[in-house]
């Protein structure tokens, strides 16, 4: 098994890629310029088995080892960037103004692109590798198209990976847990329906601010006190918007939010009861609502045999102390959940050092944590397909 030395190699050429990905970001499935720049690459590697137009734009291509016969497991990448305006004044800044690659997904492909030139040079294992380059991961639903194409069945693959920079932790660490790693991700719309009219004569009215307002403090306790204070959930009003007009109370309010959960019990008592809550204090006000609840991704969830296997990998490369394999679940989302949701798999972090946090506008993927990215990539399939 490999320490990073072996990888450093390739840094100089990967470093390349990532900063010409970075300089030419592109949008949800519109990742046709990056998917052509991956594919090209692909081929001068010697791999002839590419397969193109996957959810629109995604890319998938096979290495086969020279070790033996074996299972097919997937490594994947998410190619696109984020609709920002960037401000991290480097040389190879977005030439596309209100584009940046500002959450790494063009770290990710240039690691992934970085393993891929090595195994295919080296094929050291059994099986096969599936190189999944994945459209829209921003959008929430690239993943799951990728899925539902059949990519899993098409190609063979019995087991999944994906990898993520943080910011924050250091260049050279890693860190996983067994179980739930992120969250899943819900939205939900409340329209309160009540009697506009003018508003120095409230009594007349049935006021559809204060009975939002009512409802907005009252879904605080759902939390607080109708869960498990060791269990994560987190219900957020993040939009309220209602009337146009000094004097004039108006017919409606909207309020709108997010919901996050670790289990799916969670985001079943989220839905019933935000609903429930909402309903009953426009109720008791004579008022109504209409209620929308949406649930977009799955929570990010792995699987214990491939967390071991992860963990082994990472720290071959990099050494027992500087892989965290007990790390707190985070409750941002991450489509990958979909894949892992088709396969059993593992999703791990990589540190990307001290800088600026994802999706903001000054944030740059740190080009030294590239041989570590494709060194982990390396050990992985060498450490799950080389027994």
């Amino acid at each position: 098994m490999h320490s990073v030395q072996s990888f450093r190699d390739l840094q100089d050429e990967a470093t390349v890629w990532r900063r010409y990905l970075h300089q030419n970001p592109e949008l949800d499935y519109k990742v046709h310029q990056t998917a052509a720049f991956v594919t090209e690459k692909l081929a001068s590697f010697g791999i002839n088995h590419i397969e193109t137009g996957i959810a629109e734009t995604g890319v998938v291509a096979l290495i086969q080892g020279e070790a033996g016969d074996g299972p097919t497991i997937g490594l994947r990448a998410d190619m696109d960037a984020l609709p920002i305006v960037e401000r991290s004044d480097k040389p190879w800044s977005s030439k596309i103004p209100g584009k940046m690659h500002g959450c790494g997904h063009d770290g990710h492909t240039a690691m992934l692109l970085g393993a891929a030139k090595y195994l295919s040079n080296t094929r050291n294992f059994k099986g096969t590798v599936a190189l999944i380059f994945q459209p829209a991961e921003e959008d929430g639903r690239g993943a799951e198209r990728m899925v539902q194409e059949r990519i899993m069945e098409r190609f063979g693959i019995s087991k999944v990976f994906g990898m993520h920079n943080m910011p924050g932790m250091e260049i050279g660490t890693f860190a996983i847990c067994d179980g739930p790693m992120m969250g899943a991700l819900d939205e939900f719309d409340i329209l309160v329906k009540g009697r506009g009219g003018h508003a120095a004569t409230p009594h007349k009215n049935v006021d559809p601010i204060v009975i939002a307002a009512q409802i907005v403090i009252g879904l605080q306790t759902l939390v607080s006190r109708g869960t498990d204070p060791m269990a994560s959930l987190v219900i957020s009003v993040t939009k309220l918007n209602a009337g146009e007009a000094y004097n004039i109370m108006p017919e409606q309010a909207q309020i709108a939010g997010t919901v996050r959960a670790l289990e799916p019990a969670l985001r079943d008592f989220a839905e019933a009861q935000i609903y429930a809550s909402s309903q009953a204090i426009a109720c008791g006000f004579g008022a109504d609502v209409e209620f929308k609840y949406r649930r977009l991704e799955p929570a990010t969830i792995n699987q214990s045999a491939e967390t071991s296997l992860a963990v082994e990998a990472a720290r071959k490369l990099v050494g027992t102390a500087s892989v965290n394999d007990r790390v707190r679940p985070l409750l941002g989302s991450e489509d990958f959940a979909y894949m892992l949701n088709a396969r059993p798999g593992a999703y791990i972090f990589i540190g990307n050092g001290s800088t600026a946090s994802v999706h903001n506008p000054e944030y740059d993927f740190n080009d030294e944590a590239l041989p570590y990215g494709i060194g982990y990539w390396v050990n992985l399939v060498e450490t799950a397909l080389g027994r």
